[in-house]
């Protein structure tokens, strides 16, 4: 029987998207592997190890492998779920199919570090006998920038859609029995969260919670401003747990999402399978993703942002069909179809 393994190391970061993605895949392997006509092996933080059932295999993540593949054994298909993992096939004659999730770094970073990017993104590629990229805009942003013959093909990633039972309140900085929008991201430059906090004087009757990891500079300029401008309807509570993420887009009024840089854009597909009205920026992959069923923002301006989200509030109070619609939309990125496209992947590289 050939062997399959699939590279979920960044499972070490379960709280960021890529670590959800990893999780799925990892869940979606420990409950159908046994019906498959290959083995399946996860490579994996240690603490997974066991994690996902006993028909699977598991090898866990050494930094012998990060000095060579060499000790690394021997597998018919490697997949790699996303373009910069430091872990890679041990023999030429493996064959690699490579998920591509995006190219920030060419954004984000500069000089020797751009560099060092770089070089490891070209590797990659080259090495990848099948690229698989996460959008159309993905797609298109890397190969303007790293042109290749390589066989490629654009596979939406699934989404996990939360259960409302398993919902849990988080620990909320306001008592007030005000409405709150939600956002969710790293606290990062490319988030664009900044731009909300001049809107959301605008908007007095609502709270704004935004969740996700904060500790850097570019947290601590928002949360300085927040402070210094006295603006007491804006809140960043930090990383959250997925349960008080369920409660969080079960209860808010609308979701805001003004980010700059996304391969994808999961939680714009989280907030409309919820049923919520999306205020969405239009750049890199999000207009793609959100295809006609979110609120688009044409600029940055306070007052279009607060006039959008108060548009899109009002169009789904006073149509309901709306939130049916744009359910139905979100619930066919489910993790079921889009692991279906990868097993056929699997299957074709195989044979």
């Amino acid at each position: 029987m050939k062997k399959v393994l699939v590279d979920l190391s960044v499972l070490k970061h379960i709280n960021c998207g890529l670590g959800q993605i990893a999780y799925n895949y990892a869940r979606f392997f420990g409950e159908n592997a046994r019906n498959l006509e290959f083995e399946v092996y996860l490579l994996l933080p240690k603490q997974y190890v066991g994690a996902f059932g006993n028909d699977v295999h598991y090898i866990k993540t050494s930094w012998l492998y990060d000095i060579s593949g060499r000790f690394i054994p021997r597998f018919d298909l490697w997949h790699s779920i996303h373009q910069l993992s430091r872990h890679k096939p041990s023999r030429e004659s493996t064959v690699n199919l490579l998920t591509v999730h995006d190219i920030n770094f060419i954004y984000e970073k500069s000089g020797k570090t751009l560099k060092k990017y770089d070089r490891k993104f070209t590797d990659c590629m080259d090495r990848a006998d099948k690229i698989v990229f996460i959008s159309d805009f993905t797609r298109n942003d890397v190969l303007s920038h790293f042109p290749t013959d390589t066989p490629n093909e654009v596979v939406y990633n699934g989404v996990e859609f939360g259960n409302p039972k398993d919902e849990r309140k988080p620990d909320l900085p306001f008592a007030d029995d005000r409405e709150f929008l939600f956002s969710i991201g790293q606290i990062r430059q490319k988030k664009n969260f900044h731009v909300l906090l001049d809107a959301m004087k605008l908007l007095p009757q609502y709270n704004l919670v935004v969740a996700g990891e904060k500790g850097s500079d570019y947290a601590d300029m928002i949360e300085k401003r927040i402070a210094d401008e006295g603006i007491n309807n804006v809140f960043f509570i930090g990383a959250i747990h997925n349960s008080e993420k369920i409660w969080l887009y079960n209860h808010c009024q609308a979701f805001v999402f003004p980010s700059l840089f996304e391969g994808f854009g999961l939680p714009v597909i989280e907030a409309l399978s919820y049923g919520k009205p999306v205020i969405s920026s239009d750049h890199t992959s999000l207009k793609e993703i959100c295809a006609g069923h979110a609120f688009i923002l044409d600029n940055f301006e306070p007052a279009h942002i607060a006039a959008k989200i108060e548009e899109g509030i009002k169009a789904y109070a006073n149509n309901p069909d709306l939130i049916t619609q744009n359910i139905q939309y979100a619930k066919s990125y489910t993790y079921e179809r889009h692991m279906s496209e990868y097993l056929r992947l699997y299957r074709e590289l195989l044979a």
